[in-house]
């Protein structure tokens, strides 16, 4: 749907905006090749597509899109394994640096999506890689995280630590609810002195059965406000994790597909690449309507169903107008009207075409009636469902 994205996944960590104001960092210096993990990617495809015969990959977040909590998301098992049936690969790529791939593999399985260790990618291996390229193997590394963060530095040949006066040549950050004071203030006597910090994620909560709590990027903020400085991020947006993705999987077409705007399609835009926006998690009709430029998916859909069938972008007619299947959306007057015609409709088509017309009419700066346009999409949408 967008026409700011190009070419063309377990977000345990909830995103509400963070930090990271240097995350573009990791795209300068020893290993700068983000940007060509991207290029390489084929350019971006117009029309009417069926997902799983345009793109070779699908990246794949977690939490809201394959399961919530314990529990698969509804028709995710059977979607996915037909994806697979069909030829497209699945890689399941999480903002959460705490578990290990194997660990989140085991729980995918559990609930009914078959999965390998080599099908998950980790915030914490994205971290770990960007410091591996800057330092030899067998360097010391001081790890301010769980098991996931302590596997993704050996992985890569490094050496995790617990003190700053191990003398680290860099400090990685990743969420554990097991980090405590001590931990955070070796991280903040080694930042202090000058050397290199990176956090595997910046999402500031977590969602747990009790609430929302704390996440990486609340706790990065006690070592930011200790020392002043400012970490390179890893995780969504920050294209360091999607390169990741890119590289462990050999995407050629990827898809990106995500429940959140603010991480997950942010991030494919970031990176030049497609994105599927699935309604089964954070974003909601408001939240979609109201995505600003770097936040606007390719395409929308009600779950992951939408990989196996075709998935139709708006198309803007000279008027202004834009129509999705079997709806035209327009601005008249400061307020968005919806207009049935004849054509094909999976019940998410008025939902498309409006996000085009409001997007459209946000970048021109057209006054809308925002609270007016989320009550004409949901009674279309209810009246047609």
């Amino acid at each position: 749907m967008s026409s700011g994205t190009g070419s063309g996944a377990e977000a345990a960590e909830g995103s509400t905006g963070a930090g990271g104001s240097e995350g573009a960092g990791a795209l300068s210096g020893p290993g700068a090749a983000d940007a060509g993990a991207f290029a390489d990617a084929e350019a971006g495809v117009r029309g009417p597509v069926v997902p799983v015969r345009t793109y070779d990959v699908a990246l794949l977040d977690l939490d809201g899109v394959v399961y919530t909590g314990q529990q698969a998301v509804p028709h995710a098992p059977d979607a996915l394994a037909a994806a697979r049936e069909a030829g497209m690969t699945l890689a399941f790529v999480t903002n959460n640096a705490s578990r290990t791939p194997d660990t989140v593999a085991a729980h995918l399985t559990r609930i009914g999506v078959p999965a390998e260790a080599s099908d998950v990618v980790t915030s914490a291996q994205a971290a770990a890689r960007l410091v591996a390229e800057r330092f030899p193997a067998g360097a010391p590394v001081l790890a301010v995280g769980g098991e996931g963060l302590v596997a993704a530095l050996r992985e890569r040949g490094l050496m995790p630590v617990v003190s700053a006066a191990d003398r680290p040549v860099a400090v990685v950050q990743g969420f554990a609810p097991s980090v405590g004071w001590e931990l955070l203030a070796e991280a903040s006597y080694a930042v202090g002195a000058g050397v290199p910090w990176f956090a595997s994620n910046a999402d500031l909560t977590i969602p747990t059965e009790r609430g929302i709590a704390p996440g990486n990027g609340a706790l990065v903020g006690v070592v930011r406000a200790a020392t002043g400085a400012e970490p390179i991020v890893a995780g969504k947006p920050e294209l360091p994790l999607h390169r990741e993705s890119m590289l462990r999987t050999g995407a050629r077409r990827p898809l990106v597909v995500g429940d959140r705007l603010d991480t997950d399609i942010e991030g494919a835009v970031a990176g030049g690449v497609d994105s599927l926006l699935v309604l089964t998690g954070v974003t909601d009709i408001p939240g979609a309507l109201g995505a600003g430029p770097g936040l606007r998916p390719t395409y929308i859909a009600a779950d992951l169903r939408a990989l196996l069938h075709e998935l139709r972008r708006p198309e803007q007619s000279p008027d202004g107008a834009w129509t999705c299947g079997a709806w035209t959306a327009r601005i008249d007057d400061g307020e968005l009207a919806l207009d049935h015609h004849d054509g094909a409709d999976d019940g998410l088509d008025a939902l498309r075409a409006a996000c085009a017309a409001m997007w459209a009419a946000a970048d021109t700066s057209t006054a809308v009636d925002f609270e007016h346009a989320v009550k004409t999409v949901k009674e279309t949408l209810a009246a047609a469902a």
